[in-house]
């Protein structure tokens, strides 16, 4: 099964606090491992405006709200622009449901310069799997799988992404339980 544009969603009780509650776009999956960024875990303390200062980029008046997130535990130091498809540069990954990945300061620089995608979030870090890693975690019922939505992407409120992406399944959140089991 490949798990590219799916969302994982982490089940109650999965263990690991960075991804409580959290919310995976799968941008890459494949027999040598899986790539995905957390959609749903902003970073309050980071705005895009302190990003371009760090990186020397200009901030132009045109340029709109991009929000920052914790895009998963590895290499936390790199950023990620995930955004909607009617933007590509060098290096931009062409992924399912109208949305692309770069990982170039071309779509920051763009970005700011008020001339970017219409639909932004840059993600600092990201989570990845070895192969045959995110498959364990699925067998294990640490995730949901969902169809990913890129309206649910770009949500103006992030905090209600868990629960909007159980509900693309039909789940309420209260009858979730924290242990798995099998029928």
């Amino acid at each position: 099964m490949d798990l590219s544009g799916k969302f994982l969603i982490a089940m109650p009780g999965m263990g690991d606090p960075r991804f409580e509650k959290a919310v995976l776009f799968m941008c890459r999956h494949s027999a040598e491992g899986a790539m995905g960024l957390i959609v749903n875990k902003p970073l309050p303390d980071i705005s895009f405006a302190q990003m371009l200062r760090q990186l020397e980029i200009p901030l132009d008046g045109r340029a709109g709200p991009v929000p920052v997130a914790f895009g998963g535990p590895v290499e936390t130091g790199r950023g990620f622009v995930l955004h909607s498809d009617d933007y590509a540069g060098e290096g931009t990954l062409g992924l399912p449901h109208g949305l692309a990945l770069t990982a170039t300061r071309d779509v920051i620089r763009a970005l700011a310069a008020g001339e970017g995608p219409r639909r932004a979030m840059l993600a600092l870090g990201y989570a990845g799997w070895a192969a045959g890693q995110v498959e364990g975690e699925l067998a294990r019922n640490d995730w949901l799988t969902a169809e990913g939505d890129a309206d649910l992407v770009f949500a103006p409120d992030p905090s209600r992404a868990w629960a909007g992406a159980l509900a693309l399944l039909g789940i309420s959140p209260l009858s979730l339980s924290h242990r798995g089991g099998r029928a």
